[in-house]
Formats: structure tokens, sequence, C-alpha cells
């Protein structure tokens, strides 16, 4: 089953998951409830919930109590992205203004922080103390991240290792626990959980790194920003750190770097896009988030040979080859 196949066979179910986060960030203060539903009205790709709902069919299958997984899961996403619009000065996301574009960083921040506290008040619902736990471990680990995201901008010395650290509690987290979290809520067995814990953390290694490729060689049409943006905000990426690598370009690339960081990012970042797309790190890029689909792939062996267990493998070759 291919991915639109899959979200057609989900439909009714994520539809209820979408219906319950608009009902939960809706205010009786009005400009909190459009300032909260303007990120969800411009869609997504929904992964999240994807993966929750499919990680309850090697349980006791039961949407209400997923429901109760996969919309704080999505929320808490979505309350990142709201942030990260104002740390990065981004103005469209996903084709559309950003909340701090169309309104202003003060309410952009303090609509990030209700809808937190609004998807921390949906997990309460459920009467197990392990999945607030990692869920509320998860929160710490991803501010972490982005901390340390802007700790390392425009820093062209940083390791591979940090940016993997990085990506891992930026991201990856927060796939592993949503595959995690749809088991456990659902009594699978904890090999079922573990297993499926370390196919999203793998997936979503492979996702972050995609995407930071998509910056890169991709299209403001098919990304819903102008390509480069990273770099304009310091974001030193897998693909850019492969490429200072390479001896040839090295110099130049550095020279581009400082002159986009020296301009608070109001530079064009061009120049620097095509140095990148024109060296190896490319590649190099790529091959990384293969080996992780590869892991995520090997995570699913010897779990029940259900349909869940294919269209999650279906996911993780979308996640490789995805444009978008």
């Amino acid at each position: 089953m291919k991915m639109m196949q899959l979200y057609a066979a989900l439909k009714s179910d994520l539809q209820a998951i979408e219906d319950r986060m608009a009902v939960t960030v809706t205010s009786d203060f009005p400009m909190l409830s459009e300032t909260s539903l303007h990120l969800l009205k411009a869609g997504g790709k929904r992964l999240r919930p994807v993966v929750v709902l499919l990680s309850g069919k090697f349980g006791d299958y039961s949407l209400e109590t997923l429901k109760r997984v996969a919309v704080p899961l999505e929320l808490i996403h979505m309350a990142t992205l709201v942030h990260d619009d104002v740390i990065d000065d981004a103005n469209t996301r996903r084709g559309q203004l950003t909340v701090k574009s169309k309104w202003d960083n003060r309410i952009a921040m303090y609509t990030g922080d209700y809808i937190y506290a609004k998807a921390l008040t949906v997990v309460t619902e459920l009467d197990k103390v392990r999945i607030h736990q990692i869920l509320s471990g998860a929160i710490v680990q991803m501010c972490l991240g982005e901390m340390e995201q802007i700790r390392d901008f425009f820093n062209v010395e940083q390791s591979v290792r940090n940016y993997l650290l990085r990506i891992r509690r930026k991201t990856a987290l927060l796939i592993a626990i949503s595959c995690q979290l749809g088991a456990m809520a659902t009594d699978a067995p904890d090999r079922v959980s573990n297993a499926l814990y370390r196919f999203g953390y793998n997936v979503g290694m492979a996702f972050q790194i995609t995407d930071d490729l998509l910056d890169i060689c991709g299209t403001e049409k098919a990304i819903g920003k102008p390509p480069g943006s990273d770099l304009r905000q310091g974001n030193i990426t897998l693909p850019v750190l492969y490429a200072l690598k390479d001896e040839v370009i090295r110099d130049q690339l550095l020279r581009e770097i400082d002159l986009i960081r020296e301009n608070n990012g109001q530079s064009g970042s061009a120049a620097a896009v095509q140095l990148v797309r024109s060296s190896r790190g490319i590649g190099m890029a790529e091959q990384l988030a293969d080996r992780y689909i590869d892991k995520a792939l090997k995570a699913l062996n010897g779990l029940p040979d259900i349909p869940a267990k294919r269209n999650l493998m279906d996911i993780a070759r979308f996640v490789a080859k995805r444009s978008y």
C-alpha cells in the first residue's frame, strides 16, 4: 500500500484526530483560537498521528485511546514549529504566513506555549503514568535540542556527531515515542513497543536529514519556503557540514557563510546553496539517510506480519525518497 492509499485507509480515524486537535486548541479568547488554528488549518503530513495509529494496531486497537496519544504528540510538534519560526525569523511555513509573521513574535511565543499546555491536558486523560513520563522526558530533550541549535548557529566547526545528537533531540525522539506510545497505549507487548521505538527513531533521523537536504535541493513551491532558509538562519545542516569537508570549495563556502552571518541572514544564500549542491555533501547526506532507513526496516523484523507492519515499511521508504 502506497502513501496515498494509506492515508485514504486511515482517513476517518485521522479526521477524528484532526477534529479533536481543533476542539482542543479552540479558546474563549478569539485571538488565541485564531492563532492556534492558523497552523492547524495549513495542514501537514501528520506523520506522528499516522504512526500512532499504525503502532496501535499491534495491540488492542482503540481510536478513543489513541486519540489521547496522537493529539498531544501532533500539538507538541505544532508548538515547536510556532516557536521555531520566531527563532528562525521565518515568514512562511507550509506555503502560508507563519504566526509570527501574520501577528508578531510575542503573540507567536504565547501561542506556542498555549498549544503545549493544551496538548498536556489531553494526555492526562490516559491513566498510564509511564506514558506521561516518556512524553515529558521527550519535551525536555526537545528543548535541549533547540538550545543546542541556537548555540551552534553559524558554527562551521561543529562535528557531524553534534549535528546528529541535535536532530535526535529535535526531531527523531518525537517520532520514536509516537511509535512507542501508540503501542503502549493499546497494551502491546514491551518487545513490540521497544522495536517500534527503534523504528521511529531511525525514521526520524532520516526524516530530518532529508528535510535538510530538501532545504538545499528543493524548490520553494515544493517545500513551502525559499531554498537555503536554514543557511540564512545560521543553521549548519548535514549536507553543509559534509560540503565543508571538500577542500575544493571549502574556502569559498566559508566566505559565503560569513557574508550571510555578517548581514544577519538578510543577504541571499543562493551562492552558498549552489556550492553545496555541487559538492559531494549531498550524496554523503543521502547515503546516511539511507542507512537510517535500513536500520528502521530491520527494527521491524520479528514483529507480527500484519498490514500495519507493511504500512510502516512504506512510510520508511517514503521518508527516504520524499520531495516535500
